[in-house]
């Protein structure tokens, strides 16, 4: 199977758009519903593309259809300041 080329990579405001958009979504989106809900309008294989770093990056978490946000920030500077040993 050959690898498609990436057509356009997303820029960082789009990126943090998608962040904002699943951190202040109401419920668990589907994809789709995700994609129709952003403020602008933006490629689908750009979008399936920053839902793929977030995935990797541990961010979010793709599940039975749904795109649930897990990261917690506020979680990690309380274990970071603590003597355990983050890997």
């Amino acid at each position: 199977m050959q690898e498609q080329q990436m057509i356009h990579y997303p820029r960082l405001d789009t990126v943090l758009m998608v962040e904002d958009a699943l951190k202040n979504a109401k419920e668990y989106p589907s994809k789709r519903q995700l994609w129709l809900a952003l403020k602008k309008k933006v490629m689908y294989q750009t979008f399936n593309t920053i839902l793929s770093y977030l995935e990797d990056s541990g961010k979010v978490l793709i599940k039975n259809g749904k795109v649930i946000w897990i990261w917690d920030p506020e979680l990690v500077k309380r274990y970071s300041k603590s003597n355990l040993v983050l890997k």
